[in-house]
């Protein structure tokens, strides 16, 4: 058994699109016309043949309500994995990234938490 696919709750498959791929460097994949959505998955650039990451339409009335729960709360949907986090930090804040944590250290690791534009709290971390 392999992890070969998660995903991201969105709002607007075409703006989170942008946001991932544009502002946090992924590349789109896999793009499939899905009934009124898409099947929408980019992947990181370090790693093409790893893990995708579907964007996801959010428009089931309960996943909504979980996604906006988890936001309320300060509750990252998801976790990227960076190797010098400070540097990730000053390029996405330069890119207009609202940051809700700045790079903070939890224990082991350091981690920042941001907005991905679709409704999401994302942390990225360094161990």
């Amino acid at each position: 058994m392999h992890i070969r696919l998660s995903s991201v709750l969105v709002d607007d498959q075409e703006k989170a699109l942008r946001f991932y791929t544009e502002v946090l460097g992924f590349i789109k994949k896999t793009d499939i016309p899905a009934g009124e959505a898409r099947w929408l998955t980019v992947v990181s650039p370090e790693g093409p043949e790893d893990i995708e990451l579907l964007l996801e339409p959010n428009s089931n009335p309960a996943a909504t309500t979980y996604q906006r729960a988890l936001h309320e709360q300060g509750i990252p949907l998801t976790a990227f994995a960076v190797d010098d986090i400070q540097s990730e930090y000053e390029r996405l804040q330069q890119l207009g990234v609202r940051f809700s944590t700045k790079p903070t250290p939890a224990g082991p690791a350091t981690i920042a938490v941001f907005e991905d534009t679709c409704g999401n709290l994302i942390q990225i971390y360094q161990v």
